[in-house]
């Protein structure tokens, strides 16, 4: 694909996965989510709307001139305390059929707290965490090798039974940080689990940063964060389809790993993942991409 064609589109992609931060967002909208006097989240209008009817466990208090904010009522309580009384709102709100992001409910539970240093407040199910907006971490792998003297690339693409971007291309290996997890501890698991990468392989991934944006859909607030690893893969081996998130594996030239980036064939922020590995490995140069400081910029952007 041309220079100039590649550099609009990525710059599109990085748009959608940051348009919480563009003009014509929900985000002054939305009210902050507050506990125990901590802010860990945002909530758009209409759900904060809905939290109203739960007295007992949000208090909603709007301002005059501003969109006012959301506050756990047990504040004071535990971690388990905390976590029960939003898992029962939640659950009665999927129930109901409240929310389209409730249908997604997956019975796994992501920790909330202001930062990842921070202890955690409680946790909740991840498919509602877009409704309070809160802030979820994953660990993605960059599995990469040689072919004749040139870097390679391994991508998976996703099983057409995933809840989400199915049948979409994918990282080689990725998940969320689920309660309880560390990073490296998830990014192991989920090597072995999708790509059959041996728990000693796995161990030698490198970190290598993290990247974050904001989006939001139809669903709600998606404030995400990645931490991101690379393992160089010896050239004989092969992954091999694990627990069936994955249907099938594809080595791809950097070139290619390029056009699929932009492609509408990639989970997009897998794209961003797979883009972060092409800038530092200088596949892409400042000299001849334009946009390349923008780039850069729009792989770290905070709430």
């Amino acid at each position: 694909m041309a220079a100039p064609a590649w550099s609009e589109r990525v710059r599109e992609l990085l748009k959608r996965m940051n348009n919480f931060h563009e003009p014509g967002s929900s985000r002054d909208q939305c009210l902050p989510f507050l506990v125990a006097g901590q802010r860990v989240g945002s909530v758009p209008a209409p759900v904060a709307q809905r939290l109203q009817g739960y007295p007992a466990v949000f208090t909603v208090c709007p301002e005059p001139g501003g969109p006012g904010r959301v506050e756990l009522r047990c504040s004071s309580a535990s971690h388990e305390q905390r976590t029960a009384a939003v898992g029962q709102v939640l659950t009665e709100l999927r129930d109901l059929g409240a929310f389209p992001c409730l249908r997604e409910w997956r019975d796994e539970h992501y920790e909330v707290m202001p930062r990842f240093c921070d202890p955690p407040l409680f946790s909740m199910e991840r498919a509602a965490t877009a409704l309070l907006g809160i802030r979820c971490y994953g660990a993605h792998l960059n599995g990469y090798t040689w072919r004749g003297g040139r870097p390679c690339m391994w991508l998976g693409r996703r099983a057409l039974t995933k809840p989400t971007y199915p049948g979409r291309l994918d990282n080689l290996a990725a998940g969320g940080i689920a309660a309880g997890l560390g990073v490296t501890e998830t990014l192991v698991k989920e090597c072995q689990e999708e790509a059959c990468i041996p728990p000693a392989l796995a161990a030698q991934a490198r970190p290598v940063g993290t990247i974050s944006y904001t989006y939001e859909d139809q669903r709600g607030i998606f404030p995400e964060c990645q931490f991101v690893f690379d393992l160089e893969l010896p050239e004989e081996f092969e992954p091999r389809v694990g627990d069936g998130e994955m249907q099938e594996f594809y080595l791809l030239g950097l070139d290619e790993v390029k056009d699929a980036i932009v492609s509408g064939d990639f989970k997009p922020n897998c794209a961003l993942v797979a883009l972060d590995f092409l800038i530092r490995h200088g596949h892409l140069q400042p000299d001849h991409e334009p946009h390349y400081a923008e780039l850069v910029e729009g792989l770290h952007r905070s709430r």
